[in-house]
């Protein structure tokens, strides 16, 4: 846990250091959102304050960096991570199926990244058509929307473990029923996002924003899409998530009067917290800030936030590449599955491996493994 510790608290401080540095570029982005300027046939002209945000070092050189960050660590991960729930996990339950998801969805949001690193190094100029554009940010938006959809289904399976444990465990249809439907209703809810302008052409800056600049003709439409989809997909699940980590953490904390199993039981709070702890950190700012940016873009005010918004959606990418190790703490047969895969061995040798060591006998008087049957047995290493 102290590695998973280390990371954590790196991630809180630049936390910390994007809170600075959103505050000034806050001041530049008054009107980029809200007010965009005088509207016309061939884009918007934003006045100065909006032009001197889209030049910032926080959207061209800050962002790509985290961006960059998230494709580096998060594409071989997620891949990882799915490698192992699709072939090497022999025996799938719902909570690997629901992990595969995760992770698939983190995938999907990953390979999508390094258009927006090349969208914010060329000056937040888009030049990949606006076709592109739209599917960009329905790609953002959905799979960030599944991630929470998923973890939530993880956390109220882990939930239902914890409570019952003595409970009829239901089969993995249930649990594919619900990551299909998942994935249906998510991506139905973001087709709204390719029936309106996302590529809008700054005249005074002769750029094309992707998601940047909303038409005023558009603020409407964009304003209730966002403030339905936050809702809906952040603020119900997050509730959801904290009822069912609140319930588990009492549970185990009842537990916890029987000293033989107090230390586990300690272990398991401790990671409950840090997953919770990990949600709320990454979705929490980005999902008040779009509800908080979108109803002030609606209400007509001249500071809608943006900056604040556009900051914490950019650290709540950082989320797709810390989900693969969450995983790898909360599964021991992950870890285990993590380490054959590196290992080069096939599910076969890890079977005959552990039947092998299941074959042997310990002895105290030497503390070395025997074979039962007295010869030595094919208990080589079966690594490639």
């Amino acid at each position: 846990m102290s590695r998973s510790c280390a990371c954590f608290q790196l991630f809180l401080l630049c936390c910390f250091v994007c809170v600075g540095l959103s505050q000034k570029y806050e001041n530049l982005s008054k009107n980029v959102k809200g007010f965009p300027g005088a509207e016309s046939d061939d884009g918007v002209a934003v006045d100065p304050d909006g032009k001197d945000a889209l030049c910032s070092r926080l959207t061209t050189v800050f962002f790509p960096v985290v961006y960059i960050t998230v494709f580096v660590v998060g594409l071989p991960a997620n891949a990882l991570a799915i490698w192992v729930f699709l072939f090497r996990t022999k025996k799938k339950n719902s909570s690997s199926i629901f992990m595969a998801n995760l992770a698939l969805a983190d995938l999907l949001f990953v390979i999508w990244v390094p258009l927006k690193i090349a969208y914010h190094i060329n000056g937040n100029d888009w030049i990949y058509g606006e076709s592109l554009c739209r599917v960009l940010v329905a790609f953002f938006y959905g799979n960030m929307y599944c991630s929470i959809a998923f973890i939530t289904c993880i956390s109220v399976q882990r939930c239902r473990a914890v409570l019952h444990p003595l409970a009829k465990k239901r089969g993995n249809r249930m649990a594919v029923l619900v990551s299909v439907a998942i994935w249906l209703v998510v991506w139905l809810i973001t087709v709204p996002l390719y029936l309106y302008d996302q590529q809008v052409h700054v005249l005074n800056l002769k750029i094309n924003t992707c998601h940047d600049v909303t038409r005023p003709s558009q603020k409407k439409t964009a304003a209730g899409y966002f403030l339905t989809m936050g809702t809906l997909g952040f603020i119900v699940p997050a509730i959801v998530c904290v009822v069912s980590y609140v319930r588990m953490l009492k549970a185990l904390r009842d537990s916890m009067t029987d000293p033989t199993i107090a230390q586990k039981r300690r272990k398991a709070v401790a990671l409950i917290v840090t997953v919770l702890v990990m949600f709320l950190v990454c979705f929490t700012p980005s999902n008040i800030m779009l509800l908080v940016h979108y109803a002030l873009l609606l209400k007509g005010s001249p500071n809608t936030l943006y900056g604040s918004y556009v900051t914490t959606l950019c650290l709540a990418s950082l989320n797709s590449c810390l989900d693969p190790f969450v995983y790898y703490f909360i599964s021991e047969d992950f870890r285990e599955h993590v380490k054959n895969t590196f290992l080069c061995r096939s599910q076969r040798n890890v079977e005959r491996m552990r039947v092998s060591f299941s074959a042997l006998k310990f002895s105290k008087k030497t503390s070395t493994y025997t074979s039962q049957s007295g010869s030595s047995g094919n208990t080589g290493s079966t690594d490639c």
